[in-house]
């Protein structure tokens, strides 16, 4: 396939000023969320063949989340779009100040299997947004889902304006290789630097999306019921494949054998059994074997259980696990929670702080000095207090890493702006204008310019940007 064809149309179409139309975006995102609907229960079952990943689920935490985006976009986008007027300093009066939103170009999304639909189409839906062309490429390793993504997206659209691209590897290196506005990737740390090289050569723009280990905590201020419940709830949900599900726990020793039983009740109450529908597999084998390499069997409190031919792990608690074990040294992105206990808070704040900024960090406490000390100490890509996952489904929050966990956000306005280009806009009068920036440049002038800085000094007026 020339993908480079494809771009180039991509690009005249943009050019043609055709995407800027905010009516023309709007109808666009009705029409995806139409085809959506009307083929809900195709991407059920292409998720299931895939992973065995129930339609509730799937509803539940892709494409109600996706429905959200498109409806917070129909309903705002016109304001949005509008230029935002904003204060103009006394240097540049009489004049105004605004603020454009201009949509960049033609924008590569690479979106991640985990969850193939709604890390694929919120991005794809910021982009069309912001007025883009866009080609998408969607993660190889659920193959069912790539297709149905496919087969929806580009009969309904034309290819220069969205298209998506079936193919693995070879695929996406072609695909890296043309000189986008924007890169938009959700993956792994390993393969990001590999995807911010190939940007680098041509100067794009990159929004990563990653992971890391991130960290739960709990103290023993925090309501032990409510902990164990969201904890579980977090970690296992899709198999564990979720970039910001708790990593490891880290619990306050007096408090650990009590938390631990709660947790194995919860455990069996909900019943992670093999084939359970509220229940995901591991993606493929390679992943399979990868996860239960990092168990050291010794460290099972519950658990451990494995069926290679569904390639279906158990829930898997390990205790008296320490920061050298082999669990602790990778993101586990499945099924196994570690836990480590502590008895000094701010030391464990400090170990986490020596490690890569994760994506996610969560705290159990009802100690608002605990509390304090994790946000202002702790540098990590978006988290909650008492919770897990949920700061996810907001529009109103920004979603993205720090450091080795990612670089820019997305998510309602976020992902608007992160699809768009900020255009500074200063509009001056024809008249009323001081001489103080035309030569010649005289000792007359330097006074009273003086004068008048000390003056605004004076009574705290913000001193002109064009004195400082």
């Amino acid at each position: 396939m020339d993908f480079n064809k494809i771009f180039q149309s991509q690009k005249e179409l943009f050019n043609s000023h055709q995407t800027k139309d905010v009516a023309f975006r709007k109808e666009t995102l009705k029409k995806l969320k139409k085809i959506i609907k009307d083929n809900e229960n195709r991407l059920y079952e292409a998720i299931y063949k895939d992973f065995r990943k129930s339609a509730f689920d799937t509803f539940l935490n892709e494409l109600s989340l996706v429905y959200n985006e498109l409806d917070f976009f129909l309903t705002n986008l016109d304001r949005l779009a509008q230029p935002k007027r904003v204060k103009t300093t006394l240097s540049l009066q009489p004049g105004k100040s605004h603020i454009y939103y201009d949509p960049l170009g033609v924008m590569l999304v690479i979106g991640a299997w985990n969850y193939p639909y709604l890390l694929t189409l919120i991005p794809l839906i910021s982009s069309i947004a912001a007025g883009n062309t866009c080609m998408v490429k969607p993660s190889e390793l659920p193959e069912n889902t790539m297709h149905v993504l496919s087969e929806l997206i580009n009969p309904n659209f034309p290819s220069n304006y969205i298209y998506v691209v079936e193919g693995g590897i070879t695929e996406t290196t072609e695909l890296l290789k043309l000189r986008y506005d924007k890169i938009f990737f959700t993956g792994s740390p390993k393969v990001g630097k590999i995807v911010y090289e190939a940007a680098a050569k041509n100067l794009v723009p990159v929004v990563l999306e990653l992971g890391g280990k991130s960290p739960a905590i709990v103290t023993r201020t925090a309501n032990l019921e409510v902990a164990a419940k969201r904890l579980i709830w977090g970690k296992f949900l899709n198999g564990g494949q979720t970039c910001i599900a708790p990593d490891y726990l880290l619990v306050e020793e007096s408090v650990k054998p009590e938390l631990l039983q709660l947790m194995k009740e919860k455990l069996k109450e909900i019943n992670y059994s093999d084939g359970a529908e509220h229940y995901t597999s591991i993606i493929n084998k390679r992943n399979f074997d990868r996860i239960l390499g990092l168990v050291d069997k010794s460290q099972i409190v519950y658990g451990g259980a494995s069926n290679e031919k569904t390639l279906y792990i158990e829930p898997t608690i390990l205790d008296n696990v320490s920061w050298e074990d082999a669990v602790m040294q990778e993101e586990i992105f499945g099924p196994v929670f570690p836990v480590l206990s502590f008895t000094d808070y701010d030391e464990i704040l400090q170990k986490i702080i020596e490690g890569e900024k994760p994506l996610a960090a969560y705290l159990f406490t009802k100690n608002k000095e605990e509390k304090d000390k994790l946000l202002k100490l702790v540098s990590f890509g978006g988290g909650c207090i008492n919770d897990t996952l949920m700061h996810i489904t907001s529009d109103y929050l920004p979603f993205g890493g720090i450091g080795n966990s990612g670089i820019g956000n997305y998510h309602g306005e976020f992902g608007f702006l992160s699809f768009s280009h900020q255009k500074s806009v200063v509009e001056k009068t024809n008249w009323g204008e001081p001489n103080w920036k035309y030569p010649p440049y005289t000792n007359k002038k330097m006074k009273r310019l003086k004068k008048i800085l000390f003056s605004l000094l004076l009574y705290g007026i913000p001193l002109p940007m064009i004195l400082l």
